[in-house]
């Protein structure tokens, strides 16, 4: 037996998913939306130099990355002026203990130009990066290859991409965390058909959205285009990667996952069932054998009905404790299929980071998911007992201290700092979760406090209580019952008055037949009273069995009445009777302060979840702050993109006649601690290349007081100087001082910073 849920008047709780959902839309488009996921590994170097310009082809193209990624041989590709490939085609791989490198061949005899360096790769922790760069060989050229401007994991791959990973989030927190309701707090749970249909549809959501996930893998750390979702080819490379293998896992997962929910909604459901009671509608004769017989069995029935009690409690405690085992064990591994994949699986102590984000995702589900469990329990199911509502209290406070513990060590973990926590995007979203997690525990903690006054109210007028239910049910039972039979009153009083007349002509028609009898009894004869007397008895006689007829007609339809009565009218009498019981338990439940403030401050909690749960996704699809931070450490304090050649164009004017140009300074590769190569281009007004008497060039290093370091370039043609090995000994915010000398007297020095990774 399944207890149906209540209805009740939904207008309340749809205004606040409204606004929650709302919320969340709001947030996908403000921080993940239809953009490239955020890079997880992080190009720190390579060899060339982004924008560098070298005297003789290299023989290889290398890149170093921040992190572990996984490449094949077309995530590297060099393209010529033309945009030709030119590179061999072959993936090097040059890593080295915690040095993370990768290279491409280059054949001999390339010709001078701009060579363009596209790669793509995925991060360790599943996520597509890539990139594009370009050198020159000789000198650069006028033209280059054109790079395809859309980033990989972005556009509509990445942004269904990325509603699926948020759908299965929430589809295993509905399904660990309403299981774990229904186990641990409340086992009658199992017959609300409301959390039967929460677990049943939390992990039809995690199967669907795993396999989207599955499928959109290869367009979404490929080429971008939805159309690939059908290419076996690329499902199968998908396959033995990491996190295709982490999604199969997770399939394997769900199908036990199904067997457990069966179980759950069968087996255990039916030993919560209460015991059946005797009938009540009984005739005497029936009870008084009834009664005779439980007298006459009570001692023999007495001992058989307590073994049956005592088995169905083992049986229920047996099956409780392997279902929560197993549950446990089902509920580990499918959150193992996220730790192995994402960020616990890579950066600092993964060994360590991946046991934790299984207990922090394990707790998140216990605590949402027994949340949203109780939720539809309060709102579309019957009553819930205050006893099951303090046991999901003391396990979500213990969630909560999970949560916090594991929440602190994964941050300490993925931030490194505290002013990684306000200059990076992930501490900001970081700061941003915490805000929410603190509104939700303050919620959470109003709830408790509305379930210890509800603890409160029904121990202390439980009698007061029963006795106004006692005398409120009989009057409204009558109103039911009324209203419930207002449709067949009108038709019954028809009947009745259909019954009337019948009986009246009858009468009548007997009175007449005796009239007869009488004067045919006792003689009474004439001409026409012997007419009338002869033919009378034939009318009675007609009339009679007519009459007779009528009556058997009549009392047949009484009896076919009876035994079938119409359907139409049955089910709407039902209906009616069942909308009664509903509007009475509705308004026997709004009574109850304490419950409504308890449905209240639950709802605001599950809808305040819903958000969480979205920068939760964003969260995991962001550059951890700590590898933000490694990148720009490497790079001098700058950007990825500092680490690379500098060009300054400086105007200056000496005041004197032709004392007007422009100088051109490039560096490259303009890093510290390596040598320099510093070239300079000095044009007048009209752009055309001009000698003038003197040149110079210093650096200075304000804030580590290094400098100034005077730089003597030689002039190397018509308006341009050359200067080799340039050294820089650290990384940072320089100064270059550059002097101009057009005449004997007129000469100026210009000013400008450059940043040297």
């Amino acid at each position: 037996m399944v207890t149906t849920g209540l209805r009740p008047r939904r207008s309340a709780v749809l205004r606040l998913l409204v606004v929650a959902v709302a919320l969340a839309g709001a947030l996908i488009g403000a921080l993940g939306g239809a953009a490239p996921a955020s890079a997880h590994a992080a190009l720190t170097g390579s060899t060339p130099a982004q924008g560098s310009v070298v005297d003789q082809a290299p023989e290889q193209v290398t890149l170093t990355f921040s992190e572990g990624v996984a490449m094949g041989d077309n995530s590297i590709r060099v393209l010529d002026p033309q945009g030709k490939r030119v590179d061999r085609g072959k993936l090097r791989n040059l890593c080295s203990d915690s040095i993370v490198k990768y290279g491409a061949g280059l054949p001999p005899g390339l010709r001078d130009g701009t060579y363009t360096v596209t790669w793509q790769a995925v991060s360790a922790d599943s996520h597509p990066v890539a990139g594009a760069f370009t050198f020159s060989v000789g000198a650069p050229s006028k033209t280059a290859a054109a790079v395809p401007e859309q980033k990989v994991g972005g556009g509509l791959v990445g942004a269904l991409y990325g509603v699926a990973r948020y759908l299965a989030y929430a589809g295993f927190v509905l399904l660990v965390g309403g299981a774990a309701f229904v186990l641990a707090c409340r086992p009658a749970a199992a017959l609300v058909r409301s959390v039967q249909r929460l677990v049943v549809q939390g992990w039809a959501l995690l199967a669907g959205t795993t396999v989207a996930m599955l499928l959109l893998r290869t367009p979404y750390t490929g080429s971008g285009d939805l159309a690939d979702v059908f290419d076996l080819g690329g499902l199968q490379q998908v396959l033995i990667t990491k996190p295709g293998a982490a999604l199969i896992s997770r399939l394997l997962l769900l199908a036990a996952a199904a067997l457990f929910v069966a179980v759950l909604f069968g087996t255990y459901a039916r030993l919560q069932e209460p015991a059946e009671e005797p009938a009540e509608d009984s005739g005497p004769g029936e009870a008084g054998e009834a009664a005779a017989d439980g007298a006459e069995k009570a001692a023999q029935g007495a001992g058989p009905q307590a073994v049956t009690a005592a088995e169905q409690a083992r049986q229920r405690k047996d099956l409780t404790f392997g279902l929560g085992i197993g549950g446990v064990i089902v509920a580990a591994g499918l959150a193992a299929t996220w730790a192995l994949a994402e960020h616990a699986s890579t950066g600092l102590q993964p060994a360590v980071a991946m046991p934790v984000d299984v207990l922090h995702l394990l707790a998140v589900a216990t605590w949402l998911g027994g949340l949203a469990a109780l939720v539809v329990s309060l709102y579309w199911g019957p009553p819930v007992e205050r006893t099951a509502v303090r046991r999901f209290s003391r396990i979500a406070f213990g969630s909560v201290v999970v949560l916090v513990v594991t929440g602190v060590y994964q941050s300490w973990r993925q931030v490194g700092s505290w002013r990684a926590l306000t200059d990076t995007t992930y501490g900001w979203l970081l700061l941003l979760k915490a805000a929410l997690v603190v509104v939700l525990v303050g919620i959470a903690w109003m709830s408790r406090r509305w379930t210890g006054r509800l603890a409160e109210v029904r121990t202390g007028q439980v009698q007061a209580s029963a006795v106004q239910a006692a005398e409120a049910r009989p009057a409204e039972d009558r109103a039911s019952a009324a209203k419930a039979s207002e449709v067949q009153a009108s038709e019954a009083r028809t009947a009745e008055a259909d019954g009337a007349a019948e009986k009246d002509r009858e009468a009548e028609k007997a009175t007449v037949g005796a009239s007869a009898a009488a004067r045919a009894g006792n003689g009474v004869r004439t001409a026409s009273g012997a007419a009338a007397g002869d033919k009378a008895p034939a009318e009675d006689t007609t009339a009679d069995g007519d009459t007779t007829a009528d009556g058997a007609a009549a009392g047949d339809g009484e009896t076919a009445g009876d035994e079938a009565p119409d359907p139409a009218r049955a089910a709407q009498l039902a209906r009616q009777q069942a909308a009664l019981r509903t509007a009475r338990t509705k308004r026997e439940r709004d009574a109850d302060p304490e419950r409504l403030g308890l449905r209240r401050s639950v709802l605001a909690e599950a809808a305040v979840a819903v958000v969480v749960l979205v920068v939760t996704t964003v969260l995991t699809a962001t550059e951890p702050a700590r590898t933000e931070a490694s990148v720009k450490a490497t790079a001098g304090g700058q950007s990825a993109t500092g680490n690379q050649p500098q060009v300054l164009t400086i105007p200056f004017d000496t005041g004197g006649p032709h004392g007007k140009g422009t100088a051109r300074l490039d560096l490259d590769p303009g890093r510290s601690g390596s040598a320099n190569a510093l070239r300079l281009r000095i044009s007048d007004p009209s752009g055309k290349a001009v000698d003038v008497p003197e040149v110079k060039v210093s650096f200075t290093q304000k804030d580590k007081k290094i400098g100034p370091l005077p730089v003597v370039p030689k002039h190397a043609g018509k308006g341009h100087w050359r200067a080799n090995g340039v050294q820089l000994p650290v990384p940072g915010q320089w100064q270059l001082s550059l002097l101009v000398r057009t005449s004997d007297i007129d000469q100026v020095t210009e000013i400008k910073n450059v940043k040297i990774g």
